[in-house]
């Protein structure tokens, strides 16, 4: 039921989010640094004696949220296109009437215009 898919999509998900954080940080952004001249994000720092604040690494952690949340909408994008479409072709489709259907009709058109034909009379 629900419960099961949404266990597996929680699962698919962190899967999805581990495969594009490697996309993110083993080939975004090392050709990132290759374009800008060799900058790597998560040494970018500040701080006085021993202690430091390391914003590269929340740099870093920013970046690989939006290429994440990118990837993401755009597979929801495709998802729903492909659902909606499935829908629209089950909307399309009109089921052929059955031999109770066709006999009821003739009768509904029977008692039409027997009606029809009193209300002249």
């Amino acid at each position: 039921g629900n419960v099961v898919d949404l266990a597996v999509g929680v699962v698919i998900g962190a899967a999805f989010g581990k495969i594009v954080s490697s996309l993110v940080k083993d080939i975004i952004t090392p050709l990132l640094g290759m374009v800008l001249g060799g900058v790597d994000f998560t040494s970018l720092h500040f701080g006085y004696g021993k202690s430091a604040v390391m914003y590269g690494n929340f740099i870093q952690t920013i970046f690989d949220f939006l290429i994440i949340a990118a990837s993401i909408f755009m597979f929801v994008k495709v998802f729903n296109k492909l659902t909606s479409k499935k829908e629209e072709e089950k909307e399309e489709e009109i089921p052929e009437p059955t031999k109770e259907e066709e006999l009821l009709g003739e009768i509904r058109d029977l008692l039409k215009q027997q009606n029809s034909s009193k209300d002249r009379a």
